[in-house]
């Protein structure tokens, strides 16, 4: 199997729910297909759409839920087939 990280595509504060009274867009260990979002990236009040480009497994995240992130950081884990 092999692992494909999913990239943040732009600086920002990235959240792993579409509203804070609102689940998580998907849990570790979830599958999922490519085009599925797994959070969002906002800068100044602007929303962005983060989608994994492969399906297979998310095995974790690797930055909490309202934090800073770079464009290019590795944000989560999808281990595939």
């Amino acid at each position: 199997m092999a692992q494909h990280e999913v990239l943040c595509p732009l600086p920002g504060t990235f959240y792993r729910r579409p509203a804070p009274d609102k689940p998580v867009f998907v849990e570790d260990g979830a599958t999922v297909a490519a085009g599925t979002v797994i959070g969002l990236v906002e800068v100044m009040k602007q929303f962005s759409e983060v989608q994994v480009e492969v399906g297979g497994t998310l095995v974790r995240f690797l930055v909490d839920n309202e934090a800073p992130v770079e464009p290019g950081q590795p944000l989560a884990l999808i281990e595939t087939a």
